[in-house]
């Protein structure tokens, strides 16, 4: 069996010695840095827009597009380290950034709410959609099937339009007057609706009412009893598994709380059943996190401050790392490392092997940036299946990206050392 050009056996040998190399990060021998400028302005949001499929047939190329506080919208090739396209300068900042890696497709929405979507290949410009208010939140929802985008405002308001066209599906008050948050889940049927510190409890919709309303009717939903959201994730692992950190209602300490989501149909349509699977209270002498996000099934990581913790969804502390020596900054994670960023100016690597039934993170090296005389620290960073890039924040007020791309001797029957 063949996998294009090449052999089930040598995509395998090289699958190895790619991870071999991301678990070595050994400088020039594992991989090649690169700093690619280019924004005038500071980087405020970062995404690949390149499938992020293992390949190894010569063919694979990572593209990460960018947004920043200079107008402009641009996409960079970062093995060249070389910027593709640029965006005109548009008349308003562009604060937020989504993709679409199989439509390849960018979505932008700048700060005075005009979204519009580019073509990954050229940066064309295909279609544009004007909020009455500014975007607090926007979530890529790639489904094979019927591709949509969900964007929120500041006034509290989601708005469900269509890809790649941004035409109106639906238009739903989630909080009046109040930012709101948006997490879809990972087969999108689901989107959590939240808005920080406020006793509102969170919602949680069903997609596919957001995507067919029906005339006067409110989408299907449900509100979640809890309230002073801090933060939530999905379980990747799992279509409607879902953790959220909030304020207990007794003892007024942070708690994460576990839900899976289930639509079942009635007579009157479709209903929606939670169950809480699991509740614990964080430790009341953790500094409360900023950054959540989840590994698997069962696993749930916090960022305190420097430090990265896990913890399962009952509860149990499984490891606690202090690699850093200033505020980790950004979180990444998937089914094979996990990557931190930090105003140290480097990036953590992390891998994941699995002992019993637990999966174990292991600390594995360093990243750095360039120098403390011209930067401020990394503020984002985004992964693929073979290469790392960073944002790095320099002193007087722009950005620049360093990327990190792991070697692969392909095509050859000996990949691995």
């Amino acid at each position: 069996m063949t996998l294009g050009t090449q052999t089930w056996k040598q995509y395998y040998l090289c699958r190895a010695e790619l991870e071999f190399r991301m678990e070595c990060g050994r400088p020039e021998k594992d991989f090649i840095c690169k700093a690619i400028a280019g924004h005038e302005g500071g980087i405020d949001e970062l995404a690949y827009v390149s499938n992020s499929g293992c390949r190894f047939d010569g063919q694979e190329k990572s593209v990460v597009c960018t947004v920043s506080s200079d107008s402009t919208v641009r996409a960079w090739d970062v093995q060249e380290g070389a910027e593709i396209w640029s965006s005109p300068v548009q008349p308003a900042a562009l604060v937020s950034l989504v993709t679409f890696p199989r439509l390849q497709l960018v979505v932008t929405v700048d700060k005075l709410g005009l979204a519009k979507v580019w073509k990954a290949e050229n940066g064309r410009e295909s279609a544009s959609f004007s909020l009455p208010a500014r975007s607090a939140a926007l979530q890529a929802c790639d489904r094979p099937e019927r591709p949509f985008l969900l964007v929120a405002s500041a006034e509290g308001m989601l708005y469900a339009l269509t890809v790649p066209h941004l035409r109106l599906l639906s238009r739903t008050a989630v909080f009046p007057g109040s930012p709101t948050s948006l997490l879809c889940s990972p087969d999108c049927q689901w989107v959590f609706a939240s808005t920080q510190d406020s006793d509102l409890g969170p919602k949680v919709f069903y997609t596919r009412s957001l995507l067919a309303p029906v005339e006067e009717e409110p989408p299907v939903s449900t509100t979640l009893p809890i309230w002073q959201i801090s933060r939530a994730c999905w379980a990747p692992d799992e279509t409607a598994r879902l953790m959220v950190m909030h304020r207990n209602h007794d003892s007024g300490q942070l708690a994460i709380t576990t839900y899976e989501l289930e639509a079942k149909q009635s007579q009157e349509g479709v209903d929606v059943v939670v169950q809480q699977i699991a509740s614990f209270l964080l430790p009341d002498t953790m500094t409360p996190p900023h950054l959540m996000k989840a590994h698997g099934s069962q696993v749930i990581l916090l960022v305190s401050g420097l430090e990265l913790v896990l913890f399962t969804v009952q509860g149990l502390q499984l490891a606690a790392f202090q690699d850093h020596q200033k505020p980790i900054t950004a979180l990444w994670v998937d089914e094979s490392r996990v990557l931190t960023a930090s105003f140290d100016l480097s990036l953590r690597v992390y891998v994941w092997s699995k002992e019993n039934q637990l999966p174990v993170l292991k600390s594995c090296y360093h990243l750095l940036g360039g120098s403390h005389r011209w930067a401020s620290g990394f503020t984002h960073v985004e992964s693929d299946s073979v290469s790392i890039v960073g944002v790095e924040a320099r002193n007087i007020g722009t950005s620049i990206l360093r990327s990190y791309c792991f070697n692969i001797q392909r095509g050859s029957d000996d990949c691995v050392n």
